[in-house]
């Protein structure tokens, strides 16, 4: 989508990861989840401040923490069922997740955070579907 829209690509987590020389699941085991959440709030705020027309990726909680997100610019919910989310994720990506280790607990949170997730996003895209369609999805809403 960035290559197509000729803009820059960003992923929170990478952008979180690369900041605190370590990766989300240490920041977890060695600071907790409500430290992760404050650099998540402080990305947000950088964002804001110095980012604008790019493709930003984020975390399954971002939304949900960090309201003001929306401020950044237009939310795109790319919505998938748990059991599609899960299944395209290799073993090693599900390492890196730490509420992705108790298979019941991520799928209620995820049940949890999908409310949330279509509240405050400014626009819902069924993706489960191919990657060709869900992109066409996204350029036929014309953000």
């Amino acid at each position: 989508m960035a290559r197509h829209r000729g803009s820059y690509f960003l992923d929170t987590d990478a952008m979180i990861e690369s900041a605190e020389g370590r990766s989300i699941a240490d920041i977890f085991d060695q600071e907790g989840e409500t430290y992760f959440r404050t650099l998540e709030k402080k990305t947000v705020q950088w964002l804001k401040e110095n980012v604008k027309h790019s493709v930003i990726s984020t975390g399954g909680g971002m939304l949900v923490y960090c309201e003001e997100l929306s401020e950044v610019g237009t939310v795109i919910y790319l919505k998938v069922p748990f059991d599609t989310i899960l299944s395209r994720m290799s073993a090693e990506e599900l390492r890196k997740r730490p509420l992705f280790q108790d298979r019941d607990k991520a799928k209620r949170l995820f049940t949890e955070r999908n409310d949330i997730y279509e509240r405050r996003a400014d626009i819902i895209i069924n993706a489960d579907d191919t990657l060709e369609n869900v992109f066409r999805s996204v350029l036929d809403a014309k953000i």
